[in-house]
């Protein structure tokens, strides 16, 4: 983006400062970071915040600063395809509006429908991308912050048109306009061209093209590396380059999550497992389908259909050959979604014909002796693809076989295959009210997996009250239909009160904002005892955040968990916690706390002004730790659990000060430590040790302290004040609280001179 949005981005971070909203303000800057990081929490809640505000400020520069991070954040890393096709036309019919189109930012509009094009359609819509970016680029010069992405995105057009000479000859010529600009190209650009180069059937110079740029700069510099590397093994291994290709191969766990990179990965692992370099199993192919779904999902038709096609010639060089037929039969499902299909149809004949050619796998002992054989296979070292190919013939007419068969297809990603195979042996050919619950169970679970909700109603159906109003709470669940599952839930604890039907229940009850409710219907299991740990903790969770404390230590005492008093609220001193709390701007902060309670912690950190929590408040966590506790004693001692907050219990009233200047002598501030800690202040430093300011007479750096001190509700702000006062009076540089000086309105001009003189 162009220096004219920053400056626009500076202004309006001051303003939301001003008017308090801290955290659209602290998101502001952070937007490109969030897109290019991967914080897509952040960036979904944030960069829509920022473009409505931006819109009531009628500032459309800013608009489109924030509009445009968020689609590069869905249509970069995340690839969205089909899905995102609107919004990338809306930006550009919005980038092309009187107000905005002088923007010098205004064509990466452009760029941005270009990419998604290519995520949903990349051959097929090849034309259409490379007349919108031709029309783009003829009022953009190589001066332009936009002409390099806009460039890179019509190589890549060229090639998916199939025109890897005319993409070389273009890429060139755009570095060289570039060059003769006193501009270099981008990582992206010279990437571009080293993939052209490699259609080209030219991989030596692809190689070196690609070695060349590896000092240009990215304009994604947080996936540069992984990129580089992938592209780089992609060459060395057309060129038969193994061993060297091996190296660069990023691992799966740096790939997998990074959509945008998959099929060009796969490509490569298909590459080198043919030469028996890279393993290829059933593991791979679990992962290749569970790809396949997200672009399902997202749109990407080109990049399914091309991912299952590699994952079908994977799967029969391993003889899964059931696998790659299927596969064949999804690729060829796929065509009817793409424009410009010429010669697809060929490759998954081609596919077919391969699969129908190879051997399949021998059995591993007798046909009617496979379901033992099964329940006997070591479950870590057996492979479920060759189980499925085993077992087929029994499926649809074995109850036994079917359960295994069906249930380890969904496993492996085809959830639908397994429905179907399920669904007409126990509703079609058979009885679901014959059928036995752990049957209706396991259909009901392959059923929701595979989207297949209108028979899963039609099963519920079927069956007698108890059963229906248990399927239809686990459909409504899955989906997230809160006040239907309370509702059927309600219904089949009313006909048999399980365990599950009341879980479900109650579960719906939470979502609903009825913790009480949510509680008096698990409080039956503490009671009886039929309930799992799972169960206590969660009526202990319930119980606490409505405060009935004699059914929370009735809990704790059925966990074996001692509480000092008898009566009355829990509150205890246990044990220091890291609290996850959720922040203004879509991420998640933690926060040190005491623990007081089986599910209860005081937070003992100040927050920034714009939090909902602070110090001395009081929240609900989740009692499961949210990672595992170190096996090591030495480790053991220094960890601090995290655990969720789930909710505010009782709010302490604190109110947070900032203050800020040039760090203190560390005896200066032991006594500054010391003074407040007498009081009960809780202060927290929030700066690091790279935090400067400005010697107001010599210029030099100095190093510098902010954080936030925090009072309770007893204490007014002029009592603060004037300790801080009293505490920094003899210091060398002074420190400024702005904030506290202009609310007590005491030496509020002072505080400002400080903050101007030392740049705070």
């Amino acid at each position: 983006m162009d220096v004219d949005i920053w400056a626009w981005v500076g202004g309006t971070q001051r303003e939301l400062h001003e008017t308090g909203n801290m955290g659209l303000a602290m998101a502001l800057s952070d937007i490109p970071a969030q897109a290019l990081e991967g914080r897509y929490a952040q960036l979904d809640v944030m960069a829509p915040a920022i473009a409505q505000h931006a819109e009531t400020l009628e500032q459309p520069w800013l608009e489109l600063f924030a509009r445009y991070w968020h689609m590069i954040g869905r249509v970069g890393d995340r690839a969205n395809g089909a899905v995102a096709l609107d919004d990338a036309a809306a930006l550009v019919e919005f980038a092309g509006r009187a107000d905005v189109r002088d923007c010098p930012s205004a064509s990466a509009a452009v760029e941005v429908l270009a990419i998604t094009q290519a995520n949903t359609d990349g051959p097929g819509l090849a034309g259409e991308r490379m007349a919108a970016l031709n029309a783009a680029l003829s009022g953009v010069g190589p001066e332009s912050p936009a002409f390099s992405g806009l460039i890179t995105q019509y190589v890549a057009a060229l090639l998916d048109a199939g025109k890897a000479a005319e993409a070389v000859a273009y890429a060139e010529t755009a570095v060289n306009r570039l060059r003769e600009s006193g501009s270099e190209a981008s990582w992206e650009l010279a990437a571009a061209s080293a993939r052209a180069l490699l259609a080209a059937g030219r991989t030596q110079d692809a190689l070196e093209r690609l070695e060349a740029a590896t000092g240009f700069k990215p304009d994604d510099p947080v996936a540069k590396d992984r990129r580089e590397n992938l592209l780089k093994s992609l060459i060395l291994a057309t060129e038969d380059r193994t061993e060297e290709a091996v190296e660069a191969l990023p691992d799966l766990d740096v790939i997998g999550e990074h959509p945008r990179e998959w099929v060009e990965w796969a490509h490569a692992v298909s590459l080198l497992a043919s030469s028996g370099s890279i393993t290829n199993s059933w593991q791979l192919g679990r992962i290749l389908r569970q790809w396949i779904t997200y672009f399902e999902t997202m749109g990407g038709h080109r990049a399914r259909f091309e991912l299952a096609l590699t994952a079908g010639r994977l799967a029969v060089a391993r003889q899964g050959v059931w696998q790659a037929r299927l596969l064949a039969d999804y690729a060829e499902s796929v065509l009817a979604d793409l424009s410009g299909a010429e010669g697809l149809a060929e490759r998954v004949a081609e596919l077919r014909a391969t699969a129908d050619a190879a051997a399949e796998s021998p059995l591993p002992g007798p046909q009617d002796e496979l379901v033992a054989y099964f329940d006997a296979a070591d479950g870590r070292t057996a492979d479920p693809e060759r189980w499925v190919g085993w077992l087929w013939s029994l499926s649809g007419t074995d109850l036994e076989a079917t359960r295994r068969h069906t249930t380890t297809l969904g496993f492996l990603g085809y959830a639908p295959i397994g429905a179907d195979i399920y669904w007409k042996m126990i509703a079609e050919d058979g009885d679901p009210v014959a059928a036995s619950d752990e049957d209706i169970a396991y259909l009901t679970g392959l059923l929701i997996e595979a989207g297949q909700d209108e028979r899963v109603e039609r099963l519920a159906a079927r069956l007698p009250e108890t059963g229906s109003h248990l399927t239809l709470a686990r459909l409504y669940r899955a989906r997230e239909r809160w006040e239907e599952t309370a509702a059927e839930g309600e219904r089949a604890v009313a006909a048999d009160p399980t365990v599950e039907a009341r879980r479900l229940w109650s579960g719906a009850a939470q979502q609903l904002g009825d913790n009480a409710k949510a509680a008096e219907i698990l409080r039956p299991l503490l009671e009886s005892g039929e309930g799992e740990e799972e169960d206590t903790w969660r009526i202990i969770v319930l119980s606490t955040a409505i405060e009935d404390w004699p059914t929370v230590r009735a809990g704790a005492a059925k966990l074996g968990m001692p509480i000092q008093s008898a009566e009355g609220p829990i509150e205890e001193e246990w044990h220091l916690v890291r609290a996850i709390l959720p922040a203004p701007d879509g991420s998640q902060r933690e926060v040190l706390a005491v623990r007081t309670g089986p599910a209860t912690a005081r937070l003992a950190i100040p927050q920034p002004r714009g939090m909902e929590y602070n110090a001395g408040d009081v929240i609900v966590i989740d009692p499961r730790p949210l990672e595992p506790i170190p096996e090591n004693e030495q480790e053991r001692e220094s960890f601090v659990i995290p655990f969720a907050g789930v909710t505010m219990l009782r709010p302490g009233g604190y109110t947070s000060w900032f203050f800020d200047g040039a760090a203190p002598s560390e005896e200066e501030w032991a006594e500054f430590n010391e003074v407040l800690a007498e009081r009960g202040w809780p202060m927290w430093v929030y700066s690091d040790e790279n935090y400067t300011v400005t010697h107001p007479a010599t210029g030099e750096r100095l190093s510098g302290v902010f954080g936030w001190v925090a009072i309770p509700p007893t204490v007014r702000p002029a009592e603060l004040d004037a300790v801080l006062d009293d505490v920094t009076e003899q210091w060398s540089h002074p420190l400024a609280w702005l904030d506290l000086a202009r609310e007590v309105g005491i030496e509020a001009e002072r505080h400002e001179r400080i903050s101007k003189e030392y740049g705070l």
